[in-house]
């Protein structure tokens, strides 16, 4: 009896994640992310030093928080649609960082829709990172982000996304 139980709900889960393949919306999501490093104005703060740091850069073992912007385009004027806020640490001795962060949409068809964004990324290189889940019209997401670096200086970062989102085509009720 339990085993049949089991069996019942191990293929109703499969056929809900099928039926999710089969009906989700492909999105393209195309903007610019935009930090700032230094000065009055930063959107990255560092909240825990690295151990054998004495500066507030990261190094390894050092935790960020960030409230970057996302921009329609390149351009520091261009329409602002959202932010970009988590947290950052430095866990590769190597450079590399795990990054937790939203995409928070403010502007346009997705505002007040969250982007929940996870993965690894080593500075000034194109970072891939995992979509794992969403709020708003990005219920029920799953997809990935590509981000190539355009401007790299000692006070700001660029880099220009591409996001693909798979998600069900969610209303409020």
């Amino acid at each position: 009896m339990t085993s049949s139980l089991s069996q019942t709900i191990f293929f109703s889960i499969l056929l809900l994640l099928s039926l999710h393949q089969a009906y989700a919306k492909k999105t393209h999501l195309h903007f610019y992310f935009h930090e700032t490093i230094l000065g009055p104005n930063a959107t990255v703060m560092t909240v825990v030093r690295a151990p054998n740091s004495t500066s507030d850069a990261l190094a390894f073992g050092a935790i960020a928080v960030v409230d970057d912007i996302l921009r329609e385009g390149e351009d520091e004027n261009s329409t602002l649609i959202g932010r970009c806020q988590g947290l950052v640490a430095e866990v590769g001795l190597d450079g590399s960082r795990e990054t937790l962060q939203n995409f928070v949409f403010t502007d346009g068809k997705y505002n007040g829709s969250t982007l929940a964004v996870y993965g690894k990324h080593v500075s000034a290189t194109k970072m891939e990172t995992l979509i794992i889940g969403g709020t708003g019209l990005f219920r029920m997401t799953k997809g990935y982000t590509i981000g190539i670096p355009l401007l790299i200086t000692d006070s700001k970062v660029i880099y220009e996304f591409d996001v693909y989102v798979w998600h069900m085509e969610m209303k409020d009720d």
